[in-house]
């Protein structure tokens, strides 16, 4: 069977957040890009992801002309709650550091951009089956791919894989390249969304003898709650009766007096990694978002992580069209890699901080205990904290 041949500047593997932001910011700079996404449109667009939006986050979609519905329909959050030993104490992100984050789900980010793509004619292939990327080592790479039988091959100067970590694209770095580092925690996080009122207009992380809790929102009337649980457990061990009384038991009293319960509207268990993998470039194959690293969602850093790899690779990518310069190229997985490693120590730190994990003791409460304490008598604590969660500089 014949193979149809297209080519492109840029060759981008995957869809969501990432993928999908880089063809957009390429665009408007003049780059050309065509992305592959194995999955339907609206499959995409179901997906129930991260929430928190980083300050600089917020600020390149704003740049990007995407910020006209993040803010008008994104809750700007000045702060979160941590709650431990019955108490709660608030870290003010605004008297800290200047700045916020935004609590905008990442299905409305992914509308937004395939509204832009819609609205531009980016050029996006859905359903792309068999995706294999050739030659990356060469100046003449290239993506095949079957989409409805027909088999394709798209030649491009550069492959971006920004295809989540299940992914072709880290694949093709060879394993005497390729370095990985791992940390796979014991447990998993249940989620339930329901459409009930959030019992705080805040984010509140529990930390209690029982385990990790998590109070989180998606609008006025759409709320997302988390309690950490076993990874061997099914939601359906999980009856929204158990679920309810699970949560309360780890909330401060009063936050527990204040929960709104209702029907559970979607109930999953996520297993919890830190993940990286060095090197994010190989030949012209360049690695962004969950291809080149996982974090736990503690730190509400997965998908700011992916929009700030996407802003480092266009950068380089406009540069080297524009101005014929390899060096943000050349240095794309040393600059992006420094700040990938801060987000990865930020998440585990909040995880081992707020977790109760099987083998933990006497010992390891009181460490946890006096972690939590230096965030309550410590401004410079709390101003760490702070500066991490609303986003380090870009």
């Amino acid at each position: 069977m014949s193979e149809r041949t297209q080519r492109t500047q840029v060759a981008i593997i995957g869809g969501g957040p990432a993928g999908s932001l880089l063809s957009h910011l390429l665009r408007r700079h003049g780059v050309e890009s065509v992305v592959l996404e194995r999955r339907s449109r609206d499959y995409v667009l179901s997906r129930i992801r991260a929430g928190v939006l980083e300050h600089g986050s917020v600020q390149t979609l704003t740049e990007a002309g995407l910020g006209e519905r993040l803010h008008r329909e994104g809750f700007e959050h000045e702060g979160v709650h941590l709650a431990f030993g019955g108490r709660r104490l608030r870290i003010d992100f605004t008297a800290l550091t200047g700045r916020s984050v935004t609590v905008y789900g990442q299905t409305e980010v992914q509308h937004d951009l395939y509204g832009a793509l819609d609205t531009h004619d980016g050029a996006i292939v859905f359903d792309a089956e068999d995706v294999a990327l050739h030659d990356v080592s060469s100046d003449r790479p290239s993506v095949t791919y079957r989409k409805d039988g027909v088999a394709h091959r798209l030649e491009a100067d550069w492959i971006a894989g920004c295809d989540g970590f299940h992914g072709p694209s880290r694949s093709a770095i060879p394993a005497d390249v390729l370095t990985t580092y791992e940390r796979v925690y014991p447990f998993g996080w249940l989620g339930v969304l329901s459409r009930t009122p959030p019992v705080s207009d805040e984010l509140i992380y529990a930390n209690s003898e029982r385990g990790f809790a998590l109070c989180s929102m998606r609008n006025e009337n759409l709320s997302r709650y988390y309690v950490q649980a076993p990874l061997e457990d099914s939601p359906d061990d999980w009856s929204d009766d158990r679920f309810w009384s699970e949560l309360v038991a780890r909330l401060p009293e009063e936050a527990g007096e204040q929960l709104v319960t209702g029907p559970s509207i979607e109930k999953s268990i996520a297993p919890l990694r830190s993940f990286v993998a060095e090197p994010m470039r190989h030949g012209r194959l360049l690695l962004a978002g969950d291809a080149a690293h996982i974090v736990p969602p503690t730190g509400a850093k997965g998908l700011n992580l992916a929009m700030s790899d996407v802003v480092y690779l266009c950068r380089a990518l406009v540069d080297h069209y524009d101005a014929g310069s390899t060096t943000g190229l050349d240095e794309y997985s040393a600059t992006t890699l420094r700040r990938v490693w801060k987000a990865v120590r930020f998440s585990w730190w909040m995880t081992t901080v707020l977790h109760r994990f099987p083998d933990t003791d006497a010992f390891d409460f009181q460490i946890q205990q006096a972690e939590l304490g230096l965030l309550e008598e410590l401004e410079a604590a709390r101003a760490s904290l702070a500066e991490n969660y609303v986003g380090l500089p870009i």
